[in-house]
């Protein structure tokens, strides 16, 4: 019989033909969901910590700091959120220029007489009293950054006038229209949430499985400061009652976007997704009055999600308006000779 040219079958048993599968190298060890989840130190991001206390009162504000030279990035986080979530973003901004970040009153580690009065008023005065406790009458130049309620309290604080070193504003995700209609919904959003933890691991992970943040390295160093643990329960809570807050609401975003509007500095509105503008802010970006950008394949807290992105637009901002004493130079960005 002919020969077929096909290599003989190994007998049965033997050791020369090892089985296809030896050659797949062993899966590497997978972290378990309390070392994944586990929480990160303020301190591998910013520089330092600080509290402020406010003269004639109990408040003391919690500050995180980083970076010696430039223009202040200060810092104002959103409803539930703390200083904390701008910490990614804030490793790479202070390369360039300074970075403060506030625990607003009834958020992270900042303490007050009253820490349900979240009115937009009062968190106003609050961050202009900050301000003025640190930099006293020369406060260097600053550009104010706003995420959600802290855009709203940033386009507030703006308008005052009170800052006459203000050199520029930065919104993150926030419009009147779509933050207004959504207000309504609020109370089911947050009783819908999942209220209690019996460790920080869970409601770190509980955060980005549950689609609130999408940076697990984020969600691992900004999630912690906004729990407190519950004795009586024994288990993890939300640090903010936002529920027991509700009347302010309306008051952090109505006429809000006649008021950025008004603001008499460089302006930049950042947008997770395709955000729709409402009337006022459309014919004012048709008008030039404010720099948009939409940033993609993000959720509602662009800094965290995507840190790295965010701080390239807040260095950009600053550089394109030389805002600061000497500006802060990107290497390959084109400034134009003239801002209109």
């Amino acid at each position: 019989m002919e020969s077929s040219g096909l290599p003989p079958l190994p007998e049965e048993g033997s050791d020369n033909h090892p089985s296809a599968f030896s050659s797949i190298p062993d899966r590497p060890a997978t972290k378990t969901s309390a070392e994944k989840y586990s929480p990160l130190e303020w301190s591998g991001y910013f520089d330092q910590e600080d509290d402020v206390a406010i003269l004639g009162s109990n408040d003391v504000f919690h500050l995180y700091m980083a970076g010696s030279q430039g223009p202040v990035v200060f810092c104002l986080h959103g409803g539930g959120y703390s200083g904390l979530s701008f910490a990614l973003a804030a490793s790479e901004i202070k390369e360039k220029t300074r970075v403060v970040a506030m625990d607003l009153r009834g958020h992270g580690k900042s303490s007050t007489d009253n820490d349900l009065d979240l009115s937009v008023e009062t968190l106003c005065n609050d961050v202009v009293v900050v301000l003025k406790t640190l930099y006293g009458d020369s406060p260097p130049a600053i550009v104010l950054v706003g995420h959600s309620m802290g855009g709203s309290v940033a386009v507030h604080v703006a308008i005052k006038k009170v800052i006459p070193s203000l050199a520029g504003l930065i919104v993150v995700d926030v419009v009147e229209g779509t933050a207004m209609a959504s207000l309504i919904h609020m109370q089911k959003i947050l009783s819908n949430r999942m209220q209690h933890f019996h460790a920080i691991e869970k409601a770190i992970e509980w955060s980005v499985k549950g689609g609130s943040l999408r940076n697990i390295e984020s969600a691992r160093v900004s999630v912690p400061p906004t729990l407190k643990y519950d004795d009586a329960k024994k288990c993890y809570t939300y640090r903010t009652r936002l529920e027991e807050t509700e009347q302010y609401w309306k008051g952090w975003y109505e006429g809000l976007s006649e008021k950025f509007l008004s603001c008499p500095v460089p302006k930049l509105l950042l947008l997770a997704g395709t955000d729709r503008l409402d009337r006022t802010l459309t014919i004012g970006q048709m008008q030039g009055k404010f720099q948009m950008v939409v940033v993609r394949h993000t959720g509602h807290a662009i800094q965290e999600d995507v840190p790295d992105e965010f701080a390239s637009l807040v260095l950009n901002f600053i550089s394109r308006n030389r805002l600061g004493p000497h500006g802060v130079e990107i290497p390959g960005l084109r400034r134009p000779s003239q801002q209109s």
